[in-house]
């Protein structure tokens, strides 16, 4: 029986996760529109808006360099429907990230699942859905097995996914004799990937809808508060009784099913399968992630990823259409400028508490 000290110890140390500052004590009699001012000026300041910001300023320098190409509903769209699987794919990144996680099995696990569908598909004749399923099934069971090298073997996360994306590429190829394979998709499966609801392509509707659920549990639930509290402090957590196991565990099941639920939505939109499909997407979700950590709450979160990741898709389809032959090389570039400017501004708030804890810890400590 949990006494109530124990209780309040777990919560305080699920909070004190969450990295959200206490605001700062408001001066006696200041008036109380200078105290609004000051709240919405820390509400828009760059730190937490910089992907915002940045996406402004894409859409007004290529407006101006190519308003005939970029400012189009089509070049909107294409943006959105090409972006939503690398936006899948980093939320998946994401839910481990916050159990103080990596999994880099993320692209692998995307192409088997894809890789399933299609095989299913050209040799058998069980419906797409039925197929769809059972690709998430296999996925969730390739986060099991990530999660039982990390857990139960102690390897750490990063190697461990690593050596599972390399098991699952060998996989793909086996399953597809490393070949093309062209699936037998339904016209009504491939409208899902490729109509538009309401102007808005239908892909983008299962990315927002991803994006609801997953903010609501890491924001709003106990599974997210023990999420953030094992990866801000996972011994502190398991003393307050997190089952700090359990919960980076399920966090890898849960990132292979986000994973191969990104290759079920591209079945819907491509039905070609090639065993280089998946791995490329990796690197723009990683960069996505870290660079939305450093947004809005100032630590991973859904909605600074996916900001974060369709302002930097914005500036390089800019950059295709108003130069010729970017396409070749502004993707890469791109990508890994983002990356070191993401991680960069991801650990600002670290080093800064880890300063002020050195500091700290200076001040009480005895005069020798």
């Amino acid at each position: 029986m949990l006494t109530a000290n124990a209780i309040g110890g777990r919560e305080r140390t699920a909070t004190m996760t969450q990295d959200q500052a206490a605001p700062p004590p408001v001066p006696p009699g200041e008036p109380t529109g200078a105290r609004r001012s000051r709240t919405w000026l820390r509400a828009l300041s760059i730190k937490r808006l910089s992907a915002v910001y940045l996406f402004v300023f894409f859409i007004v320098l290529f407006g101006i360099i190519s308003p005939d190409t970029f400012l189009t509903v089509t070049t909107f769209r294409l943006v959105f429907r090409s972006g939503v699987i690398t936006g899948v794919l980093a939320l998946a990144f994401l839910v481990p990230l916050t159990a103080g996680g990596y999994d880099l099995s993320i692209g692998a696990v995307m192409s088997l699942s894809f890789g399933i569908i299609v095989y299913l598909s050209i040799h058998t004749g069980i419906p797409i859905p039925v197929a769809a399923i059972l690709a998430l099934l296999l996925s969730a069971f390739c986060g099991l097995v990530s999660g039982f090298i990390v857990v139960r073997l102690h390897v750490n996360s990063f190697i461990a996914t690593l050596g599972v994306s390399q098991v699952l590429l060998g996989a793909v190829l086996l399953l597809t004799s490393n070949s093309q394979l062209v699936g037998n998709i339904p016209q009504s499966w491939s409208n899902l990937g490729n109509n538009n609801l309401l102007g808005i392509p239908i892909v983008v509707y299962f990315l927002f809808a991803l994006a609801l659920v997953l903010y609501y549990v890491l924001e709003h639930t106990p599974v997210g508060r023990y999420l953030f509290a094992t990866g801000g402090n996972t011994d502190a957590a398991r003393l307050a009784g997190v089952p700090t196991e359990r919960v980076v565990w399920g966090s890898f099941i849960a990132s292979g099913t986000i994973a191969g639920l990104a290759g079920v939505i591209f079945s819907m939109q491509n039905g070609l399968f090639d065993s280089s499909i998946g791995p490329g997407y990796l690197f723009p979700a990683v960069a996505a992630v870290f660079f939305g950590a450093s947004q809005l709450s100032q630590r991973p979160n859904v909605w600074g990823t996916l900001i974060a990741y369709f302002a930097l898709a914005f500036g390089i389809q800019g950059l295709v259409l108003s130069a010729s032959g970017a396409s070749v090389w502004s993707t890469p570039v791109f990508q890994g400028v983002s990356l070191i400017i993401a991680v960069a501004l991801a650990s600002r708030p670290a080093l800064r508490k880890l300063r002020a804890t050195k500091a700290e810890a200076t001040a009480i400590s005895p005069v020798k």
